[in-house]
């Protein structure tokens, strides 16, 4: 099994968790994507349900701190 298809449950439920704090926020993606220096279409790509690459760490780190979130919070999986 691909290494991406091993963790793909993990990646969707980051993405929705991503999703949800931002909307939480009232940001448009566009407002998140121009907060963290990457385009609109790839953090439509990191939300996105069927999402199934990874994405670095800094990304992540850039999008909780334009969040106003701890970085774990994204990870409290359902």
């Amino acid at each position: 099994m691909a290494e991406n298809e091993k963790h793909k449950d993990k990646y969707r439920q980051l993405g929705l968790n991503i999703s949800y704090y931002r909307k939480k926020k009232g940001l448009t993606q566009e407002d998140l994507a121009e907060l963290v220096h990457i385009t609109r279409g790839y953090l439509s790509y990191i939300e996105a349900p069927n999402m199934t690459s990874s994405f670095s760490i800094a990304v992540l780190f850039d999008i909780a701190d334009a969040l106003e979130i701890e970085p774990k919070l994204l990870f409290e999986f359902d």
